[in-house]
């Protein structure tokens, strides 16, 4: 039985259905990147933390309360990497364009409200957990200890 793919009108109709089931698939918490940073501080023993805190402005991806830490853990391309410069998609771009800077807004948004609330806030790149998480996890570490 072949599985259809309900439009919800959020986005433009992608033009294969492969390409449908990609972005069907993309999820908002408990990424591949979360998961592999939650895991690296997991084993330098760094606990204490809330995952995806409401109580705060813009849900953090962890939360260490006590310690008014904020960490996000952005994916490069749905949220525009600085570092690598993620690749613009090639159809409906103006679409894409606008969702983009949507994105960055709220994030930007998010970050404002918590500096306002007297939180740090650390953003986490997938490329940066690919290429080095270690340096990931010792820039948690620096916030965490006020450095």
């Amino acid at each position: 039985m072949k599985k259809e793919y309900l439009r919800d009108g959020r986005a433009p109709i992608p033009q294969s259905e492969a390409t449908s089931r990609v972005m069907s698939a993309n999820k908002g918490k408990n990424t591949k990147p979360e998961l592999l940073l939650r895991k690296a501080l997991w084993n330098e023993h760094i606990r204490g933390y809330r995952l995806h805190w409401k109580q705060v402005p813009g849900r953090p991806d962890i939360a260490f309360v006590s310690k008014k830490l904020a960490v996000f853990v952005n994916g490069c391309y749905w949220h525009r990497c600085p570092h690598c410069h993620p690749h613009e998609p090639k159809t409906n771009s103006d679409f894409w364009q606008r969702k983009f800077e949507a994105n960055m807004a709220r994030d930007k948004k998010k970050i404002e409200a918590l500096l306002t609330q007297d939180w740090k806030v650390i953003t986490i790149w997938e490329c940066e957990i690919k290429r080095n998480i270690q340096n990931s996890v010792k820039a948690i570490m620096e916030k965490l200890n006020n450095k």
